[in-house]
């Protein structure tokens, strides 16, 4: 059997079969999320506020893909735990209304100040803007699976993984 091309693959992912991703909710020590804009180049949600992201990889680990994420997107390279935050299914119709299904594993990581200070935006044509926020005042509009549940969830890992330290 032939393996399909990686853009191939890419296409059909969540559309032709069900597409499973990580994310990367990522936290300064203060509390602040990182959040980045996304362009008219990615798949969908243009102009949506997201977290760190992408498909899973064959033959990557969750953790792995979900570092390899941070390195790409955000030039992120951390020593840092990164701490599995539960799963999350999203059924979605894209901007070209085909339906879409994705199972996301979700992760959140704390930066140290120094790590902190090298977050920028590593793939300029994905992402137009990006910034630490509270989660108390979040931009607008947040990607559609970014849920007020999502939110409490990663809010109570935060406080969780603050008290472990």
């Amino acid at each position: 059997m032939n393996k399909l091309d990686a853009e191939t693959l890419r296409i059909h992912k969540g559309k032709s079969f069900v597409g499973v991703s990580t994310a990367v909710a990522i936290f300064n020590q203060k509390g602040q999320l990182f959040l980045a804009q996304r362009s008219e180049n990615t798949r969908d949600e243009h102009g949506r506020w997201d977290v760190c992201g992408g498909g899973l990889k064959w033959g990557n680990t969750l953790e792995d893909n979900a570092r390899r994420e941070l390195l790409e997107e955000f030039a992120v390279e951390s020593k840092s735990p990164l701490i599995q935050n539960g799963i999350r299914q999203a059924f979605r119709t894209d901007q070209h209304g085909d339906k879409t299904h994705w199972i996301c594993i979700d992760f959140i990581i704390v930066l140290d100040q120094s790590e902190v200070e090298q977050v920028k935006i590593n793939e300029p044509e994905n992402f137009n803007d990006c910034g630490w926020f509270y989660l108390s005042n979040l931009p607008s509009p947040l990607h559609s699976v970014i849920s007020d549940e999502y939110i409490s969830k990663i809010r109570n890992a935060f406080k969780t993984k603050k008290v472990a330290e």
